[in-house]
């Protein structure tokens, strides 16, 4: 194993490989000398400046860079037979995923994208229940940082939401309405989009990166039931009607770190030829959802 990009994220994903019996983790790369420095002496592994140096020594790569770098280093890894692991977003334009989608196919090589959220226990635990969805509240707030600023706040964090909504309700986007503005980049830093289904769901999505507190929620309203979701807390309850009132039951939830089970499921579909739960076709989806909500933004800018 490989990553390329030990910032934040990356720096996370090459600690769990290291934890894997069924990894090995070989090398790191970063254009940062003083950073790529640090990690490859704390993690004990060969650290390259450039990620071509990669190419001879890995069988599957983690990529954490800016997303305006994604396809392209996605591409070389798998124009060089090498499995990728690609952190959301997955790309920035829909030909370029399906670029890197036939690269894949034609190498025979597992391309997964990091939509992190559909390993979250809380997420994971609902699933069985979740069933004739009519309508879908997700909330999705963060404080300002420094990470993620090549890309608007659609693209950074409602992106999220986007993938499990369309993975929840598997019927076809039929109308799309979304307002949003900048306020400290030049891109989008708030934004709310309303998806019309063809099948009759309607779902409202809420995505700020200048918010003063972290807020990770979703509400999803049944026939005769909704779900509570909390991915930040990886909690659940579900609320149903009995008689004339309603109960609130907590589910039961076995918690495990999103990323580690992301990663180790990349492994699993790597070694046992399967295909991953979030593949470019998946991502693909989420991505064309998300360039129209920013259109949408652009073309109606609030301020």
């Amino acid at each position: 194993m490989g990553v390329v990009g030990v910032g934040y994220l990356g720096i996370r994903h090459a600690k769990i490989y290291q934890t894997l019996e069924n990894a090995n983790l070989v090398a790191v790369c970063d254009i940062n000398p003083e950073r790529l420095k640090f990690v490859s002496h704390q993690l004990k592994v060969k650290g390259y400046l450039s990620y071509k140096k990669l190419f001879p020594l890995v069988e599957a790569v983690s990529i954490a860079v800016p997303a305006r770098l994604h396809y392209r280093i996605s591409q070389e890894f798998l124009k060089n037979n090498i499995h990728v692991l690609v952190e959301k977003p997955f790309v920035l334009k829909l030909e370029e995923a399906d670029r890197l989608i036939e690269l894949s196919k034609k190498n025979n090589l597992v391309l997964q994208v990091g939509h992190i959220e559909r390993f979250n226990s809380a997420f994971s635990a609902t699933l069985k229940l979740i069933k004739d969805v009519r309508f879908i509240e997700c909330h999705r707030l963060s404080p300002f940082s420094q990470r993620g600023l090549d890309v608007g706040v659609v693209m950074d964090l409602m992106i999220h939401d986007i993938d499990i909504v369309l993975g929840l309700v598997k019927s076809e986007v039929k109308r799309i309405e979304a307002v949003g503005t900048n306020v400290l980049t030049k891109f989008e830093d708030i934004a709310n989009a309303r998806l019309h289904f063809k099948n009759g769901c309607i779902c409202n999505l809420t995505a700020s990166r200048i918010s003063d507190e972290v807020v990770r929620k979703i509400r999803i309203f049944l026939k005769d039931a909704y779900i509570s979701l909390d991915y930040k807390n990886e909690e659940a309850f579900i609320y149903k009607r009995k008689r004339s009132s309603i109960i609130k039951e907590s589910l039961p939830i076995e918690k495990q770190e999103p990323l580690r089970k992301e990663i180790s499921s990349f492994l699993d579909c790597i070694i046992h030829k399967k295909t991953p739960l979030v593949s470019g076709e998946v991502a693909k989806e989420a991505l064309e959802v998300a360039l129209e909500i920013q259109k949408k933004i652009w073309q109606k800018k609030i301020f």
